[in-house]
């Protein structure tokens, strides 16, 4: 019996063990030769890494989606926030004393197989005060595993307080990045999607000062594969 070169398989085969693989792994398989590049850039591959109800929800989107292949629609879910049902709704923080903001999403909606980032994105407002006195605390759950990390919103605040400022990496705190639209970012944790679990929680929160904090925009919580 004659030996087979794995590039000699029929393009379907090929495609069809690319699947079971995650989207990174995928791209990776595309420079190994001209078979594999055509086998994972297939329709049928990228709909399996696309969340399940991904129509309902570009359906729902703000600006129409755009796009040439399913493998070009996950790269834009991916590196572009998606606003639906109008997008126009953020909360704002006037005055409390205690901060926390929680949400949990069931998993079954992302696709498997990938690596996701959670973030809170926030807007601070001219009059922000009181929300660096105490370092508020991000966390990211799912079943057993809990990851944790420290934030600091408002640098300027920190700097009055004679506070200096923390390096990214340090003592596993979490840095605010500014984004394209000019809102603000903080990673409150990362998790892989294996395809079998069901939810994952996510907090934000500083309940541990007793002093008053306001001035804080919250657009929401987004999920995004990591790259």
């Amino acid at each position: 019996m004659a030996d087979t070169r794995v590039e000699e398989l029929p393009e379907e085969c090929l495609s069809h063990v690319i699947s079971f693989t995650s989207p990174q792994d995928a791209c990776r398989s595309a420079i190994v030769s001209s078979a594999f590049r055509d086998a994972a850039d297939a329709d049928g591959i990228w709909e399996n890494f696309l969340p399940p109800d991904y129509r309902d929800i570009i359906s729902r989107s703000v600006s129409p989606v755009e796009f040439s292949s399913k493998k070009d629609l996950f790269r834009r879910l991916s590196s572009t926030p998606l606003l639906i049902d109008g997008g126009k709704m953020v909360v704002e923080l006037r005055m409390v004393c205690w901060l926390e903001i929680y949400g949990k999403i069931n998993i079954t909606k992302l696709s498997p197989h990938t690596t996701y980032g959670a973030y809170l994105i926030i807007q601070l407002t001219e009059r922000a005060f009181g929300l660096d006195v105490v370092p508020s605390e991000a966390s990211i759950q799912i079943e057993s595993y809990k990851s944790r990390g420290m934030i600091y919103l408002n640098c300027n605040e920190r700097k009055r307080h004679g506070v200096d400022t923390l390096k990214e990496g340090e003592h596993n705190d979490r840095v605010v990045c500014v984004r394209e639209d000019k809102w603000l970012e903080v990673e409150l944790g990362e998790f892989y999607n294996t395809g079998n679990l069901k939810e994952v929680k996510m907090w934000f929160r500083e309940i541990k000062g007793v002093h008053l904090k306001g001035g804080l925009l919250v657009e929401g919580i987004e999920l995004r594969p990591k790259h």
